[in-house]
């Protein structure tokens, strides 16, 4: 017995037993670790994106209601009718309010009120402060004082639980042509109009969302208990103003944004449900394979250890090899049933690992595309929607020459956007594409928004990827243009450099950034965003990691993108990819 103790087949046994204990310790520690911190990146993200969805679906909303509220205080009817008192265009103004709630259903009144107290409704008695002088009251004043659209509680209403009776004011100053204050247009939405978008948020059985103003009051929670209880509106301040992100001891993620055009942010705390069910199946499922394996290495380990040191190096080799990177390596079958068990199951997990590879790339590849498609679904839902709306109120006005050349324009701008499913295009079309998104673009903006599109000749018929400069003119127009006060322009060149490649600029005179608070993009500062990014990494996949964007910006002097792509014509690029 004392023999066999001290025996080799004993101490393999025992080793092989040992390690094999720490091995699966070890690899389900790791696993566990690894697969939590993926399954809670993908909870932390899907509750991000959620969260965000809600607060760009109020924003949308937001949008909509301004372009109304502008609409009519720039309707020349209204400022004539507050100006002189015309008893006859008091019809016409009224039919515009009537025309502004039929928009929406959950425009409960349109009221148009002058600055000395006159008022045009749709409502017959209205619960308003009112005086012959209306800059003494506080919400007239702060509509008037505003640069955008203003949200306000002008309505002086009872406060009741009762969220059927609750509104919330938007209101838009109305100026005549020389700019000076002739009244205020004041939407009232029902509550439920916002309450709608985020009641359906997905953040788990005890998540929720609420929203809170620059002067930490409750604009929105399912629980009306808060909008009187101070102690949990404090909860709920204190949720904003603390940490956020993931929060490892409640299992829960705090996330907040801010709702563009407005003094709302909109907090959302996921309690991230699924993350717990997939650790306690995790927890469950390790236990009963290593249970299992501690099982199987003490029921095999002494006739392993028989037949284990001449096989086991060569497997080792082996192992090392496909470490190293070498998957075409395989082991030989022979010795023992044991050692010829474990070389099978060696050589199935190389081919394994090989599979896995492939399916990887195929997946990253699919992935690509995929961003693609969210490309296309992110142009087409919000900026389909805000051109239709402007197309109805040119048609409102019986402006049907405009009315004829946007519609021409949408049309052209989604029918070169699908490109008959190629995922290419000339560069001509992809010019046309874009400078039919500024056309419709400058119909909606007007007299702010002015842009201009040269190319060379010569390069009008080679194949790029398609969108790639509508993402950048939206980028520009959006985070430039509207951020300014004054119009602003878009200047888009395409042209072949002498280094061999092809060159886009897409420049704009807007509002800029500073680009010390931004990464780096080669080599120069990089704009978020997901259109941008997706330009980017489509160019970087198709012509490789040399081409792609460069943007150059300076807070207050406007920004500059530029695309470089080889040329399929010019040796010298193509050996540069």
């Amino acid at each position: 017995m004392k023999l066999f103790v001290r025996s080799l087949q004993f101490r393999i046994s025992w080793i092989y037993i040992l390690i094999s204990i720490l091995g699966i310790g070890v690899t389900g520690a790791v696993l566990y670790a690894g697969i939590s911190r993926v399954v809670l990146q993908e909870s932390v993200d899907s509750s991000q994106m959620a969260i965000s969805k809600g607060g760009t679906y109020i924003v949308m909303y937001l949008d909509r209601l301004e372009v109304l509220a502008k609409t009519l205080a720039d309707s020349p009817q209204t400022k004539r009718t507050l100006a002189s008192k015309d008893k006859t265009g008091e019809h016409d103004v009224l039919t515009s309010i009537e025309n502004v709630r039929e928009t929406d259903p959950f425009i409960k009144s349109v009221i148009v009120i002058g600055k000395d107290g006159y008022v045009l409704s749709n409502e017959k008695s209205l619960n308003m402060t009112r005086s012959s002088n209306m800059m003494k009251e506080p919400w007239y004043a702060a509509a008037v004082q505003s640069r955008v659209p203003a949200l306000t509680s002008a309505r002086m209403q009872n406060f009741s639980m009762n969220k059927t009776d609750w509104v919330i004011s938007m209101s838009q100053e109305i100026r005549d042509d020389s700019g000076r204050n002739l009244g205020v247009v004041l939407l009232d939405v029902e509550y439920k109009g916002f309450e709608d978008y985020l009641n359906k948020l997905n953040l788990g059985s005890e998540g929720y969302v609420y929203i809170l103003n620059d002067q930490n009051e409750v604009v929105y929670n399912k629980d009306v208990s808060y909008y009187t209880d101070p102690a949990k509106r404090q909860q709920l301040i204190a949720l904003k103003e603390g940490p956020q992100g993931y929060d490892k001891e409640q299992n829960r993620l705090v996330y907040q944004t801010r709702l563009e055009g407005t003094d709302w942010t909109l907090v959302g705390v996921s309690s991230l449900d699924g993350l717990r069910q997939v650790r306690i199946q995790l927890q469950r499922t390790f236990l009963t394979v290593a249970a299992a394996l501690l099982v199987l290495i003490l029921l095999t380990s002494p006739w392993i250890a028989k037949g284990i040191t001449r096989p086991v190096r060569r497997l080792e080799s082996a192992m090392q090899q496909v470490q190293g990177g070498l998957l075409t390596i395989s082991v030989p079958e022979t010795g023992v049933t044991e050692v010829q068990g474990l070389a099978r199951h060696f050589n199935v997990m190389v081919q394994e690992i090989r599979q896995l590879l492939k399916d990887k790339e195929a997946k990253e590849q699919a992935l690509r595309l995929h961003e693609l498609s969210v490309l296309h679904s992110q142009i087409n839902p919000h900026f389909l929607y805000n051109t239709l709306d402007t197309i109805v109120w040119m048609a409102e006005f019986q402006d049907t020459d405009r009315v004829i050349a946007t519609t021409k324009a949408l049309a052209e701008f989604f029918q070169l956007s699908l490109s008959g499913g190629s995922e290419f295009t000339t560069i001509e079309k992809e010019l046309a594409h874009v400078s039919q998104y500024l056309f419709i673009q400058k119909e909606r903006y007007g007299d702010k928004l002015s842009y201009d599109i040269s190319s060379d000749s010569s390069v009008k018929e080679i194949t790029i990827p398609k969108i790639i400069l509508q993402p950048l003119a939206e980028n520009a127009l959006y985070h430039g243009i509207r951020e300014m006060s004054g119009p602003g322009k878009i200047e888009i060149r395409c042209g072949k450099t002498e280094d061999g490649r092809i060159e886009f600029i897409v420049k704009d005179d807007g509002a800029g950034f500073d680009p010390a608070r931004l990464g780096q993009i080669s080599g120069s500062s990089r704009l978020g965003g997901v259109g941008i990014r997706n330009v980017d990494e489509r160019l970087k996949l198709y012509y490789g990691p040399h081409y792609g964007i460069e943007l150059h910006s300076s807070s207050g002097k406007g920004t500059e993108v530029i695309i470089s792509i080889p040329d399929p014509q010019n040796t010298k690029g193509e050996q540069e990819k």
